[in-house]
């Protein structure tokens, strides 16, 4: 018993230590995604946002969140004022920008706008989960 206590205890924090696994260039976790065949959570940031860094602080450093993004999905960031490459038709011109791609780059949703709170942010990746099994089946 203190044997499974103590792997899951390491299990656990191996999952939480890094935080979230993020992938910085979006072409790369565009491959990833495909390879991987899991959704890709794509968000355009901006450090001197303030609801950026909110976003980041809040839902975004919840153990609950970083679980389920380093398991059930590729996860890119791309900081606006870093210039990064990326689609320009993933600019909606503000920040935060939370999109949930396809392995191929298409939209499952429109973007989540703002610093969603933890409770919604974790019911749209549920949600966004699910899409994706659906429709990554019907092929």
């Amino acid at each position: 018993m203190i044997k499974m206590i103590f792997l899951l205890l390491v299990t656990l924090s191996a999952a939480f230590a890094g935080g979230i696994k993020w992938e910085k260039d979006y072409a790369t976790a565009l491959k990833q995604s495909k390879a991987l065949n899991k959704p890709m959570m794509f968000i355009i940031s901006n450090h001197n946002c303030h609801f950026c860094v909110q976003f980041e602080s809040t839902a975004l450093s919840n153990p609950k969140v970083i679980q389920k993004l380093n398991t059930q999905y590729v996860a890119a960031i791309a900081y606006v004022d870093e210039n990064p490459i990326f689609p320009n038709d993933l600019y909606v011109g503000g920040t935060p920008a939370t999109w949930f791609l396809k392995s191929d780059g298409e939209p499952l949703f429109e973007p989540l706008m703002g610093a969603v709170d933890t409770t919604g942010f974790i019911k749209a990746l549920d949600i966004v989960s699910d899409e994706y099994k659906k429709k990554s089946t019907k092929k």
